[in-house]
């Protein structure tokens, strides 16, 4: 939702090499970075094979120690707390994110509309989902791939491991860079976003269930009686 280091830093040799123990090249050879156009085609071959999962997840968002504001992000939360939930997507533009504990929110799209339900408050946040992936990173794995690439730069700091960076294009998004780790089965593992306030969120998967038949009721939403419904 590991091997997300900053590029390494080669070492130097100094005039006491004759001294020291002989160390393989290999062993101090630092990760060949793909270019950016190769890292676009990896995660668009990446994303491609993927056109269904579901998954378990695990998620903690931690502060930096500035001050911050509480959005809604991936799921709405309270600092330096762990949530748990299903995500479930097919792509491409059908999601549907729901948060189980501590406590509930579901965030669910069939395509066009987002909307964001909050059981306790008894309160329906509707908008469109082109406005919404902004603020929810993880609707980028039920997205077109086109509209991805147009929307970010992709980095792969490691052409032979199966993890991007993708940070926006645009100048006002609601968070700096986004990094997604695929597993040895091609969907993802492990999540880290850097938002826009000084807060690390990681999202690590399990139980992934790739390319199954997923029900299309999952992906509708009603919403149940007495609900405030906010557009945005």
């Amino acid at each position: 939702m590991k091997m997300l280091g900053k590029k390494m830093s080669t070492a130097v040799l100094s005039v006491a090499f004759i001294a020291t123990p002989v160390v393989s090249m290999h062993a101090l050879a630092a990760p060949v970075a793909a270019s950016e156009q190769q890292a676009t085609q990896n995660l668009v071959k990446q994303l491609t094979g993927l056109h269904s999962f579901s998954a378990n997840f695990t998620q903690t968002t931690k502060s930096n120690g500035k001050k911050t504001v509480q959005k809604k992000g991936l799921t709405s939360q309270h600092l330096n707390q762990t949530f748990q939930g299903v995500m479930k997507v097919e792509r491409p533009g059908k999601f549907f994110w729901e948060t189980t504990s501590p406590s509930k929110q579901t965030i669910v799209t069939s395509g066009k509309t987002v909307w964001i339900y909050d059981p306790d408050l008894q309160q329906a946040v509707r908008q469109s989902l082109s406005d919404q992936v902004a603020n929810t990173p993880a609707l980028l794995l039920s997205g077109n791939t086109a509209q991805i690439m147009q929307s970010y730069h992709v980095t792969q700091p490691d052409r032979s491991k199966t993890y991007y960076t993708l940070k926006p294009k645009a100048k006002d998004s609601a968070f700096q860079n986004l990094t997604i780790s695929f597993g040895a089965n091609g969907v993802p593992s492990l999540m880290i976003l850097n938002d826009s306030l000084g807060q690390t969120t990681t999202v690590s998967f399990s139980q992934v269930n790739k390319n199954a038949k997923i029900p299309a009721s999952t992906f509708n939403f009603t919403p149940p009686k007495g609900t405030d419904i906010i557009d945005q």
